[in-house]
């Protein structure tokens, strides 16, 4: 069954979009995610909670005595913002802050990527651990 979202806005090819692009994006949002989008959701299973936070003082402090550290944000703020809600829904299932759904909506993700997603996690922590939900 085909499902169109309304409430994001809709693409004009005449507004100098290439009709390649306006496929892959109503693919992309028919399908759920696409390879990078599910890499970038298996990779932020290792990123712990500490990955969301700004450095702060003891972060600054660390980068003067043992020089520049990793950090963890994607280039891409698309990208981004599915990491982080991918992370926190790998350590806190369906539990996550209403911050990051408002910046993984205003990133264009659907209603219906996010449930995925959410449920996408959910049954991967549960058959990580052996229980069934």
């Amino acid at each position: 069954m085909a499902y169109i979202d309304f409430a994001q806005p809709l693409l004009a090819v005449g507004d100098g979009i290439a009709l390649s692009v306006v496929r892959d994006r109503i693919k992309a949002t028919a399908t759920g995610f696409s390879p990078t989008e599910w890499q970038i959701v298996q990779l932020a299973r290792g990123d712990g909670l500490a990955s969301l936070r700004e450095p702060g003082l003891w972060g600054r402090i660390k980068t003067m005595v043992f020089g520049p550290q990793p950090h963890f944000r994607l280039a891409s703020t698309r990208l981004e913002a599915l990491r982080r809600l991918a992370v926190e829904g790998w350590h806190n299932g369906f539990a996550v802050r209403p911050s990051a759904i408002t910046d993984f909506r205003d990133a264009g993700f659907s209603e219906g990527q996010l449930e995925l997603l959410l449920s996408a996690i959910t049954a991967a922590r549960h058959s990580i651990k052996g229980t069934v939900a």
